[in-house]
């Protein structure tokens, strides 16, 4: 493979990002974006942004999105951009009050013992050794971190669990064409209804099940005292029958999110890709941290994670690995799928989080953190101190350091405080 000829990190669009339409916003334009007015204090500043770009964070902490062939804002490259000011005007967008503010995690639900099948469902065929599952556990600490300043609790009741569906006569779906059998459509019991969920014959896993009859449960069920409800299902999820899979979605007005861990399953990954992949990384470790002593929030990130290459060997140690691993991918999707309940829009301005995703590839690819645009919604939505919000996350972070993922994440906070910190004193004897 050749060499990375990028001295150290390429940090704006890719070379055909200009092909698909594409063009960066201006500093002005991104400053502009993060401010209740939508627009920039003054004269003086703009031309203070122009020259040095003072009060834009720097692409060595906020990249500008690649948009590679195949990506979201390749197919749509006018996707119109959501400031924070568009953000506070949206009609649609649930405020957080005293009497909803907590978010509910909804752990997977079982099926019933006489139904054990639909359980081996949720694995992929011809797999030996499954890896375990993210604990909701995590992923409620994970969530409560970056959604600072909001309690976010595990949803113990009602306990779903599947049954077969009959409403007078058998309901099926049948496999595609070039398939063969059947599979019989579900009911998720909720103690008080029992839900239809359509079900798939598809490959990769023995069924999916559809989304959207998912998030009608969830919002069937949605406490009165919450601001949102995030489901998660080990299942393969299928949205209509055009779809090839999905990973998650939310119907943010209605406040309920669903998210797969299935598809995140380090199970699935090729595996003839990671053990080179791993070699290579470890050695080259050397390299990057020589080529890139500017100790830059991203560079940082990427000396971080190359730290720490991901074992195929069989053993306990690389199996905790995979599963924290898994753990992170569930986390990001998670995160993203209860923005949009925040009536956070998919972003346009930086590599975020909040990106649009056209397929895993791009996802695996989307950062971890939010942009300044989508912060400044976020701290206004939840009321969090930034630095304390970067604190939170830095310290979920730590506890997984082994984790290429939160190692990185971890490195990348790091940076991002001290930013932080020092905007915050500057700011001050600015007043």
């Amino acid at each position: 493979m050749a060499s990375c000829k990028h001295h150290p990190l390429h940090l704006d669009v890719s070379p055909c990002a200009g092909e698909f339409g594409y063009e960066r916003p201006t500093a002005q334009r991104l400053l502009a974006a993060t401010r209740p007015s939508g627009r920039l204090p003054s004269v003086a500043k703009i031309k203070v942004a122009e020259s040095v770009n003072v009060d834009v964070p720097p692409n060595s902490t906020f990249p500008a999105p690649l948009v590679l062939p195949g990506d979201e804002l390749a197919f749509d490259h006018g996707y119109p951009p959501q400031t924070l000011r568009s953000w506070k005007q949206l009609k649609q967008r649930n405020v957080v009050t005293n009497r909803r503010r907590t978010i509910y995690v909804l752990p997977p639900p079982k099926a019933d013992a006489s139904r054990a099948h639909v359980e081996q469902w949720a694995t992929r065929q011809g797999v030996a050794r499954p890896i375990e599952a993210p604990a909701v556990e995590d992923i409620v600490d994970y969530l409560q971190a970056f959604y600072h300043g909001l309690p976010v609790k595990v949803l113990h009741n009602p306990k779903l669990h599947f049954a077969d569906w009959n409403d007078g006569a058998r309901k099926t779906v049948t496999q595609k064409p070039d398939g063969a059998g059947q599979c019989h459509d579900l009911a998720l019991q909720t103690g008080s209804e029992a839900i239809r969920i359509r079900v798939r014959k598809y490959d990769t896993f023995p069924a999916q099940l559809n989304l959207n009859d998912l998030l009608d449960a969830a919002i069937s069920i949605l406490p009165d005292d919450a601001y949102a409800l995030l489901m998660i299902v080990n299942h393969d999820l299928f949205e209509d029958e055009e779809d090839d899979f999905c990973c998650g979605r939310a119907y943010g007005g209605s406040r309920v999110a669903v998210v797969s861990t299935a598809r995140y399953n380090p199970g699935l990954d090729e595996p003839s890709k990671a053990g080179p992949k791993a070699k290579k990384q470890k050695a080259n470790t050397g390299q990057l941290k020589a080529t890139q002593a500017d100790d830059t929030a991203m560079s940082s990130a990427v000396a971080a994670h190359m730290a720490h290459p991901i074992s195929t060997v069989d053993t306990s140690h690389s199996r905790d690995q995979l599963r924290v691993l898994w753990l992170g991918r569930v986390c990001k999707t998670a995160m993203h799928e209860l923005g949009h309940c925040f009536g956070i829009d998919h972003c346009t301005y930086y590599a975020c989080i909040m990106q649009g995703t056209a397929g895993l590839s791009e996802d695996a690819r989307q950062p971890p953190y939010v942009c300044p645009v989508d912060t400044a919604k976020l701290l206004t939505a939840t009321g969090a101190d930034e630095v304390e919000w970067l604190r939170a996350l830095l310290e979920f972070c730590e506890r997984f350091g082994e984790d290429a993922l939160f190692s990185s994440f971890a490195a990348w906070l790091r940076v991002r405080t001290a930013e932080v910190e020092v905007e915050s004193l500057e700011e001050e004897s600015r007043v």
